[in-house]
């Protein structure tokens, strides 16, 4: 039930106050509409009414704890005043509250880090991303200073951490210039990616309001000085030549290593890139569908055939965890007293991780063949160019690879699905498999194979 009857507010009279049910009013003297409004539960409000185009206009200023009754009937009287100037009190008060965020937030931007910018940059955009080239950005702005999973070294801090601490605002293009000269010297190639990456973070930076004006107007990460202190990388011309496949095939398969030496032969015949193939999940292989789901780091995921030989090389390695290039270990015999937890971490590590990228025994038995200088990115380059002597369509090859199409008639016009790219792709595989001096073994079930006399 609403009270009608106006007194004049006292400490007395606002703590004396009470209502039974529902809720209570009482109205000031010394101010026109303000009043009082009190619950059943005893919780008390100054409030404000009054009459906007026709209609009854009702505001809480707040308690009678918070404010003291000079404060409350002055904002009352404010409340009216706004009224008699032909304006909304909710609206100009809604105006305000959002301009004092505005400027809270422009003052919190202002100070904003590299960093924080970097956070909301990896969650807006990540959905656009693949898993590598997420990862990328998290490796190379990384703190680094974690022990290794191997060895007693710790990781290194990435190429864009040291500017992690500095302001947005203070990003400018001398400070890009400093950052370039200081990493391009340490670890060249690293911080070439690194300055791309960085390139494409300020071009998003330019188009957020809350972050567009602390940067200049043009991109300081996008000047002559910099591109020339990083350079323009050398194409890399490593690549497998048609009379080193068999000596290539002998000595990766002695490798001893099993799944090194699959996941050799099968960067090989995939043309994958080494981390997508090191990446691959028993889930992802379909051999219902002869097919072998890849994470691109372009298009998130690619599928291409699951050719025969590869499909028998897979066959012969043991399931010990979800990645198809499991690390198998020997379990640990006994358990000493007091190293329950080292037990435990080398079990989890048995049980859940993956061969590291093989660069060391790949260079062996490159050695042992005689060759020089061939890369695992250059088994990749191979497959494209062993390609040539079969007269493959170009758009086939870039397909199986994860390139992106080139021409506007394979963007628009040309889909393959994994039936026709499979008809190219396992006639690439028997080609390079014959001329390494390997056919199938077809009684074979685990990978098995012989040489061609």
């Amino acid at each position: 039930m609403q009270a009608t009857k106006r007194v004049s507010f006292t400490a007395g009279v606002i703590e004396r106050h009470a209502c039974d049910v529902g809720q209570s009013f009482i109205w000031d003297k010394g101010a026109a509409g303000l009043g009082l409004r009190t619950t059943a539960a005893g919780a008390k409000a100054f409030i404000f009414q009054g009459r906007y185009q026709g209609k009854t206009l009702r505001m809480t200023i707040g308690s009678p704890k918070v404010w003291k009754i000079p404060q409350a009937r002055k904002r009352a009287r404010e409340l009216q005043a706004t009224i008699d100037q032909g304006r909304d009190p909710r609206v100009v008060l809604a105006e305000s509250v959002a301009a004092d965020i505005a400027k809270r937030e422009a003052k919190r931007h202002a100070v904003a880090t590299v960093a924080d910018a970097w956070a909301v940059y990896l969650q807006d955009r990540r959905a656009n991303w693949g898993e590598l080239h997420y990862a990328d950005h998290i490796r190379l702005s990384h703190a680094g200073g974690e022990k290794r999973k191997r060895g007693k070294a710790r990781t290194v801090a990435g190429p864009l951490h040291s500017l992690m601490d500095c302001k947005l605002a203070d990003l400018s293009a001398p400070v890009v210039e400093a950052w370039a000269k200081r990493e391009g010297a340490k670890r060249p190639t690293t911080s070439r990616l690194a300055w791309r990456l960085l390139k494409a973070f300020l071009a998003w930076c330019a188009e957020q309001t809350a972050y567009a004006n602390l940067l200049p107007a043009h991109n300081p990460a996008k000047t002559k000085k910099s591109r020339e202190t990083f350079g323009t990388p050398a194409a890399r011309k490593d690549v497998l030549q048609r009379e080193q496949l068999a000596p290539w095939f002998a000595a990766v398969t002695a490798i001893p290593n099993r799944a090194v030496s699959v996941y050799l032969r099968a960067l090989l015949l995939t043309g994958a890139r080494p981390g997508e193939l090191l990446s691959l999940k028993w889930e992802n292989v379909q051999t219902q569908w002869k097919g072998i789901a890849i994470q691109d780091k372009v298009e998130g995921e690619r599928v291409i055939p699951l050719t025969p030989y590869v499909a028998q090389l897979f066959a012969g390695l043991p399931r010990a965890n979800k990645w198809v290039f499991a690390s198998v270990r020997p379990e640990v015999k006994r358990i000493r007293p007091g190293r329950a937890d080292m037990n435990a971490r080398a079990a989890k590590t048995r049980k859940d991780s993956r061969i590291a990228i093989p660069q060391r025994p790949h260079a062996l038995a490159c050695a042992a063949a005689g060759i020089e200088g061939l890369t695992l990115h250059g088994l990749r380059r191979s497959f494209s160019s062993l390609t040539e002597w079969l007269e493959i369509p170009s758009g086939v090859v870039a397909q199986i690879m994860g390139h992106k199409p080139s021409a506007t008639a394979e963007k628009h016009y040309k889909v393959r699905p994994l039936d026709l790219l499979r008809m190219h792709h396992e006639r690439i595989e028997a080609w390079i498999l014959e001329q390494g001096g390997i056919v199938l073994d077809a009684n074979a079930s685990q990978g098995g194979l012989r040489a061609v006399p």
